[in-house]
C-alpha cells in the first residue's frame, strides 16, 4: 500500500466508506489513483471499524492507524524472529554477524543480502535495546573486578588503554559495537576481538607480550654500533672517499668493505641515533679577537644599567656605500611568476648614511655622507652635542674602525670634555664606549639598518638619490614620532620590520652581510 497519496485523497476515501456505496473503478479513476490503492485503504478501513467502532467517523484517528500501522513481508518477519538467537551466538561465542548471514542464507537461498541483513538488524538492535541488555550480564560479571581498573584507563594518558577501557565500557552499557568503533575509530573487528580477548584472560590480555630475543642477535647489533662509532670517528678520506664529512651512504659502502657485513642506511640511521648523534649543519658564528673582549663588554653593560635621566647612550656606525640602482628582495608576486632585475645597471649615484640610535629613547640621529673618515664622526659629534645640549654625559659606542679611533677624533673629545669648552659652550661630557675589536654584531643601530633596508631598499628603484634620501628620511622620522609617541626604551617596542630586538645583547649577531 502506497502512503504517499495526499491527504484529502485519503479523507475523501474515508467518507465515501462512511456513505456505505463506493465502486472501485470509478473511484479510482476520480481520484487519480490505482485500483490496488484504493483497495488497500479501504481494507485498513474495515480492519479500523473492527477494532475501533465507536472510533470511525474520526478521520485524524484513522490517519494515525494508517500511518502507524505498516504491511511487513513474510521473509521480513522470518528473519527479524530469527534475531534473539542471532544476538546470543554473538554475544556467547565467537561467532560474527557475517557468519550468521552466511548460516541464515543456507536456510533461505532467496533471504536478504548481507547489506539489508545488517541494516534489519542494526533496527532490530535498537528497538529492542532495553530487552536485550540483559544479555551483557555475562560480560559485567566479569567486568565488575576490574571496573576501578577501567576507569583509570580511561582517564590516562595513554591512547591505547583509553580504546580499550572505553569499548568495554560502553559494551557493558549496552552500546553496539558500530557506535563503539565511530567513537573511538577503530574497526568492528578489533573491537570484537578486545571482547573476546576480554572475557577469555581478562585485563592480563592486553599486557604487552615480552619477547625472547635472540642474544646472539643483541651481540651482533652492539659489534655493529661500536664499528660504526670506530668509522664516524676517523675522516672518510682515511678510506678514500672523495668527501669531507661521512654521509649515509657513504657509511654503507666503507662498512661493507671493512667489515665484510651487510648493513642498510636505515640501520645505520636507527644505530646513529641509538647511539646520541644526528646529522646537522655548522653554525656560522662571528668571534671577537679581541683580548679585552670580556672587559669592554662588561663596561659598556656598567653604562647601560646605571644609566641616568640625563645621560645619554648612542650607538654609532654608518650605513653603506650603497648605490642607487634597481634593488632585489623579497615581495609578493603572482605564484608562477618570476621577478627579475638586471645584474648590470648603471648607476644613478651613491649614498652613505651616518647615524646615531638613542638607546634610552629609541631615537636616531643622521646625515649622509660622502665617505666613511673622521671628520663625518666629528660631524656627527658636533650634531649630537647640539641636539642633546641639556644632557650631563652623553656615550658614544662603535665599532673599531680606523676612522672611529683616530687621534684627530681623540682630540676633539678632549678638546670638548676641556672645562674652557663646556663654559662656553654649554655642552656634556663625551665619554666613549668602544665595542670590542671585530665586534660589529654587537653594535644595536645594525638592527635600526636592517629594518631600514628591508623596507626602503630592497626592492626599490629610486630615480636619484634625492628620491632615496627623501624616503629614508621619512621612515626614521615616523619611527622617532613612533617612539615619541609611545616612549619605549631601544628593545621593548619594535618598530617596523627590524629583524632583531635594537637592544644590547652580546648573544644577538647584528650584523648580516646581506643587509647590505
Amino acid at each position: 500500500m502506497s502512503n504517499n497519496i495526499p491527504l484529502n485523497k485519503i479523507r475523501n476515501i474515508h467518507q465515501e466508506f462512511l456513505k456505505g456505496k463506493i465502486t472501485i473503478r470509478s473511484t479510482a479513476k476520480r481520484l487519480k489513483i490505482s485500483r490496488r490503492t484504493l483497495r488497500a485503504y479501504l481494507n485498513k478501513l474495515g480492519s479500523f471499524k473492527n477494532n475501533f467502532p465507536d472510533k470511525l467517523n474520526d478521520f485524524k484517528e484513522f490517519y494515525r492507524f494508517v500511518r502507524d500501522v505498516k504491511s511487513i513481508p513474510d521473509r521480513q518477519v522470518n528473519l527479524i524472529q530469527l534475531f534473539p538467537k542471532i544476538y546470543s551466538c554473538i554475544r556467547t561465542s565467537d561467532s560474527s554477524l557475517k557468519n550468521q548471514w552466511k548460516m541464515y542464507k543456507s536456510m533461505a537461498p532467496d533471504g536478504y543480502s548481507y547489506s539489508q541483513f545488517t541494516f534489519y538488524y542494526s533496527k532490530w538492535i535498537n528497538k529492542n535495546k532495553s530487552s536485550i541488555e540483559s544479555n551483557t550480564l555475562l560480560l559485567s560479571s566479569i567486568l565488575n573486578a576490574n571496573l576501578k581498573i577501567l576507569k583509570k584507563w580511561k582517564l590516562s594518558n595513554d591512547k591505547k588503554e583509553w580504546e580499550i577501557a572505553t569499548a568495554l565500557i560502553d559494551f557493558l552499557k549496552g552500546r553496539q559495537v558500530l557506535e563503539i568503533s565511530a567513537k573511538i575509530e577503530r574497526s568492528k573487528s578489533l573491537i570484537r576481538k578486545w571482547i573476546k580477548l576480554y572475557k577469555k584472560e581478562g585485563l592480563d590480555g592486553f599486557k604487552p607480550k615480552t619477547r625472547n630475543v635472540n642474544k646472539d642477535i643483541l651481540q651482533n647489533i652492539e659489534i655493529k654500533k661500536s664499528n660504526l662509532i670506530k668509522l664516524i670517528h676517523e675522516s672518510p678520506k682515511n678510506y678514500n672517499v672523495n668527501r669531507s664529512s661521512w654521509s649515509l651512504k657513504s657509511l654503507v659502502e666503507v662498512y661493507k668493505e671493512v667489515y665484510k657485513s651487510k648493513i642498510s642506511k636505515s640501520m645505520i640511521s636507527e644505530y646513529i641515533k641509538a647511539l646520541g648523534y644526528k646529522f646537522q649543519k655548522a653554525k656560522k658564528v662571528l668571534t671577537s679577537p679581541d683580548p679585552n673582549y670580556r672587559e669592554k663588554l662588561e663596561h659598556i653593560t656598567n653604562i647601560l644599567k646605571n644609566l641616568t635621566d640625563k645621560q645619554k647612550f648612542f650607538s654609532v656606525d654608518e650605513y653603506g656605500p650603497f648605490s642607487i640602482k634597481i634593488q632585489g628582495g623579497r615581495s609578493l608576486v603572482k605564484i608562477g611568476e618570476i621577478k627579475s632585475f638586471p645584474q648590470i645597471q648603471k648607476s644613478k649615484g651613491r649614498l652613505i648614511c651616518t647615524a646615531a640610535l638613542e638607546l634610552s629613547k629609541n631615537q636616531i640621529t643622521h646625515f649622509y655622507s660622502l665617505n666613511k673618515n673622521t671628520d663625518e664622526m666629528i660631524k656627527l659629534l658636533n650634531l649630537l652635542l647640539q641636539q642633546y645640549k641639556k644632557e650631563e654625559k652623553i656615550f658614544f659606542s662603535w665599532d673599531a674602525a680606523s676612522w672611529h679611533a683616530s687621534k684627530k677624533l681623540y682630540a676633539r673629545i678632549d678638546e670638548i670634555n676641556s672645562i674652557e669648552y663646556r663654559k662656553i659652550n654649554n655642552t656634556p661630557i663625551v665619554e666613549l664606549a668602544p665595542l670590542p675589536a671585530s665586534a660589529q654584531f654587537l653594535n644595536v643601530i645594525e638592527s635600526v639598518f636592517s629594518g631600514m633596508s628591508k623596507a626602503i631598499i630592497h626592492n626599490s628603484d629610486y630615480g636619484s638619490t634625492d628620491e632615496c634620501m627623501i624616503a629614508i628620511d621619512r621612515y626614521f622620522e615616523e619611527r622617532n614620532n613612533f617612539y615619541l609617541k609611545y616612549p619605549k626604551r631601544a628593545g621593548k617596542k619594535i618598530w617596523g620590520k627590524e629583524q632583531n630586538l635594537p637592544v644590547f645583547d652580546e648573544s644577538k649577531n647584528f650584523k648580516n652581510p646581506r643587509w647590505r
